[in-house]
């Protein structure tokens, strides 16, 4: 490798431009996605990328495989996918927080394989939400090992993360500039990274797991999230309990009373569903008839809930089975409304306005003046100012809320939920992941493959599947991958891969010019995107490789991997996302993302010397 390189004015212009978009998102004067839209431009007036090459960045494979691994994780929540999930962790790890702990994260970590960080860590967020309200388990000791694992698990497959689907185009893009007789470098395969990424997320797991209680706040969770509504409502308002399936038996006097009747009946728990004959619905009107073999679907204490049943000669069930639709978290539940001056509630009772029956919404609870009524509810006349608790299917709740009568407080899912498609949204995600596996079908086409079965299955609309693309990301990425060609084109990545090899000791060994380069590219990483940092460091490691002898592609591999070893700043997406409703301070961050980042570090130098 030719060391002596003289630095010319293409050069020094690529070198510029880099330095200026460090800078940029460094001190944050300017959004990332305008500063990659002015280098874009500059590329383009300069000359440093030709005009019919300039746009290349948006077709590339790489934005199309993070525009299509985020509309494939829209759909898995759409179908409440993430819901059962939690039920299962839950059921799994019988309220043991270490195995909570172990079993969330690992989960959230395999599906980082398949699904983009910043996608995972947004569909996990209720997930963990819900697991804490759950449990008792604070949202700070959940999410920061979560999220680590989702982080260390994006390194199973070239799809997981942005660096590591950036990598295959900055890589076929630096053969048109390699040197005479240097071999061509070959696109990474979907499951390439596989035992780098098992070695990561185990490294995470255990680190929590024995560490983690020493690391990680315990503190008590009092903010209010959407999705620990069913925490707050048993605190507030004594709401608690957990929803459970009645079948009335021939020998049950409740045969032939009406629902408001049942509700009469002394300790009775909250009756949210009524199934008759083959009609089943969630808030049934009090005049609602209950007959032999009907099933209620009761919430309270389980205690509450057997000694009902049993008084009354109803058999128990907890799973539900004949509600488990109905009472799917991400198609209904409990919130919070309040009054306006101008409703046409105000001087009116539950009895009178029969929202139950008109709007299929129950009323569990009024908070008026600090004191909570629930005694009798149905016959209490609401006032202006008061804070009523409904129970509903949550698209009624927003046609309700149309009618502003009430102002609902408490976010929800607004959009339509799909809990009966799940079966065919898990078959389509799963074929696209088998094609993904062929090496004949690139990876962009076999999960575009998946997006196109979401949009024609309807278990996706074709908006909501536009809503669910972060086009600040696909922008920011498709601007700046012309960088990394300007970096390789120029021979501003083989200047400065020559001037470093030349301050270097003679006879250093390549595997600590790699720690060396997975360092400075983790470091580059806490001050500037993720993103940033592969397009800038991919061409200079490529060019290092060749200058020391080294493999370019474990050289190149190191840079993405490294690019997301960063657990301690909001430059990394799935960090930033988790600070606020675990109210994480930096000084724990830098606790327990420090340590992390050096066992990071050194793993992945180890794993790539193994492989490579």
């Amino acid at each position: 490798m030719d060391t002596t390189l003289t630095l010319t004015t293409d050069m020094q212009l690529v070198l510029g431009l880099v330095g200026f978009t460090m800078a940029m998102f460094l001190f944050e004067r300017i959004r990332a996605d305008v500063v990659a839209l002015v280098v874009l431009v500059v590329l383009g007036l300069t000359g440093l990328i030709a005009p019919e090459d300039l746009f290349g960045g948006f077709s590339s494979d790489a934005v199309m495989n993070v525009i299509a691994t985020m509309i494939l994780g829209a759909g898995l929540d759409r179908t409440g996918a993430l819901n059962r999930l939690a039920s299962w962790l839950l059921r799994r790890a019988n309220g043991v927080e270490q195995r909570l702990l172990l079993l969330a994260s690992g989960v959230a970590g395999l599906n980082s394989a398949i699904i983009q960080n910043t996608s995972v860590t947004a569909l996990y967020l209720p997930v963990a939400s819900r697991l804490a309200a759950r449990t008792g388990i604070s949202l700070s000791r959940l999410l920061m090992p979560m999220s680590a694992a989702i982080i260390m698990g994006g390194s199973l497959t070239m799809v997981g993360n942005s660096p590591l689907i950036l990598l295959n185009d900055l890589l076929v893009s630096a053969n048109a500039n390699m040197p005479s007789g240097a071999a061509t470098l070959e696109p990474l395969k979907m499951f390439a990274p596989l035992p780098i990424g098992l070695a990561l997320l185990a490294a995470s797991l255990l680190y929590f797991h024995f560490f983690g209680s020493k690391l990680l706040r315990e503190d008590v969770d009092e903010a209010v999230t959407p999705a620990r509504t069913q925490s707050y409502f048993a605190r507030a308002y004594g709401i608690d309990g957990d929803v459970y399936e009645l079948t009335v038996s021939a020998d049950s006097p409740l045969v032939g009373m009406s629902i408001g009747e049942a509700e009469a009946v002394p300790g009775s728990p909250l009756m949210l569903a009524l199934l008759t004959g083959n009609e089943s619905r969630l808030a049934p009107p009090a005049d609602a008839r209950i007959w032999v073999g009907s099933v209620l679907g009761a919430m309270g204490p389980r205690e509450l809930v057997a000694d009902f049943a049993q008084n009354n000669f109803l058999r128990l069930s907890t799973r539900l089975r004949t509600f488990g639709d109905l009472f799917n978290p991400s198609r209904a539940g409990i919130s919070e409304a309040v009054v306006p001056p101008t409703s046409r509630f105000i001087g009116k009772t539950q009895a009178d306005l029969q929202l139950r029956k008109h709007s299929g919404i129950s009323l569990l609870a009024i908070n008026r003046d600090k004191h909570v009524l629930r005694e009798d509810v149905r016959n209490i006349a609401i006032r202006a100012g008061d804070m009523l608790v409904l129970h509903s299917i949550w698209t009624d709740l927003a046609e309700a809320a149309k009618s502003r009568d009430f102002v609902v407080v408490t976010d929800y899912p607004k959009g339509e939920q799909r809990p009966h498609k799940f079966k065919i949204a898990m078959a389509i995600f799963a074929v696209s992941m088998l094609l993904a596996l062929s090496s004949r079908i690139p990876t962009s086409i076999a999960l575009m493959t998946g997006v196109a079965g979401m949009l024609v299955s309807g278990v996706l609309k074709m908006d909501e599947a536009y809503a669910a693309i972060s086009w600040k990301t696909v922008f920011l990425m498709a601007c700046l991958i012309p960088l990394g060609w300007a970096m390789d084109s120029s021979g501003a990545a083989a200047w400065v891969a020559g001037h470093s090899i030349d301050r270097l000791p003679q006879g250093i060994p390549i595997w600590l010019i790699e720690l060396v380069l997975a360092l400075f590219t983790t470091a580059f990483s806490l001050v500037i995107s993720h993103v940033g940092a592969t397009i800038v460091m991919v061409p200079l490691a490529i060019s290092l490789a060749l200058a020391v002898g080294g493999n370019p592609t474990a050289f190149a591999l190191i840079v993405a991997l490294s690019a997301s070893n960063n657990f301690i700043t909001a430059s990394n997406p799935s960090i930033s996302m988790i600070t606020g409703p675990a109210a994480y301070t930096m000084r724990d961050m830098w606790r327990t993302g420090g340590p992390l980042t050096l066992i990071y570090t050194t793993i992945i130098v180890v794993m790539i010397n193994l492989l490579y």
